[in-house]
């Protein structure tokens, strides 16, 4: 029996190619690999009947190469505000176990680096976002603005963590991340932002 469950809110990402990130049109990363820092604010969301709404989760991903060809690390973060259960629903939704189109991209993943709750903030204002994982991580994006004072969008793109919506095309003003063995502190790179919902 396939698990009923729903999620949407807003999604934001930083990684460390330039803007736009190749990757999300099948190329090789601007650097030869790819690091990326991603989060989900929940706006509405449920487990089988479990309140998701207003959690936050957060992950963080290494491909050495090309996304398509190599293998990603990733780990995954849950908001430490949730109950076990709560948590138990939120790993198994973001990290792809109860189906969904995060589901569709476990074939990409080689090593789960490890999950675990942190305590997540999430803030939007304008057209800027940002996130942080106490004492791990923090990122802030800002659309790039387009014509017509418009905020610039990418559309279907072929390759992407939130289908079926446009992404807000963003440049990164930091993105810092130190787990894992991973130590990252760049800025000026991609970034994203978007709504998003998954379902299963």
């Amino acid at each position: 029996m396939s698990t009923d469950w729903k999620v949407s809110g807003t999604y934001f990402e930083a990684c460390s190619c330039e803007a736009p990130c190749p990757c999300n049109f099948l190329g090789p990363p601007t650097e030869g690999e790819c690091k990326v820092v991603l989060a989900w604010h929940i706006d509405q969301g449920r487990y089988e009947g479990i309140d998701l709404s207003g959690l936050n989760v957060a992950m963080f991903g290494y491909a050495p190469g090309h996304m398509q060809h190599t293998k990603w690390s990733v780990a995954l973060y849950t908001d430490e505000r949730a109950s076990a259960e709560k948590a138990n629903a939120l790993a198994r939704i973001f990290s792809g176990q109860d189906g969904g189109h995060l589901g569709a991209l476990g074939p990409f993943i080689g090593t789960v680096l490890g999950v675990k709750a942190a305590a997540i903030e999430y803030a939007a204002e304008g057209r800027k976002r940002s996130m942080s994982i106490a004492g791990v991580a923090d990122a802030s994006v800002e659309a790039i603005e387009g014509q017509g004072g418009r905020v610039a969008e990418v559309h279907n793109a072929p390759f992407t963590v939130v289908p079926d919506v446009p992404l807000v095309a963003s440049r990164a003003s930091r993105m810092r991340y130190d787990d894992y063995g991973f130590k990252v502190d760049i800025s000026g790179r991609n970034g994203y932002y978007s709504p998003f919902t998954y379902q299963g």
